[in-house]
């Protein structure tokens, strides 16, 4: 989590519960807004991917199921 994360996080803590929910609803809006399908990634995300693209994996459709473990 970034810093900028964490600090946000330790400050909507110190709200009372009914303006931490409010916060939680305002920080909610925001993100739809930004990315309302969910598709966007994070700088971390998106490094993350590369590695894993990267690694060697198997795409799923190129396993044999039904013969794994066998």
């Amino acid at each position: 989590m970034s810093t900028i994360a964490t600090d946000a996080a330790r400050m909507i803590d110190i709200l009372p519960v009914d303006e931490q929910q409010f916060a939680y609803e305002f920080i909610k809006k925001l993100v739809r807004a930004w990315d309302p399908n969910f598709t966007k990634v994070t700088t971390e995300e998106a490094m993350r991917i590369k590695n894993a693209e990267e690694s060697g994996f198997i795409p799923d459709d190129e396993i044999d199921w039904d013969s794994v473990g066998v």
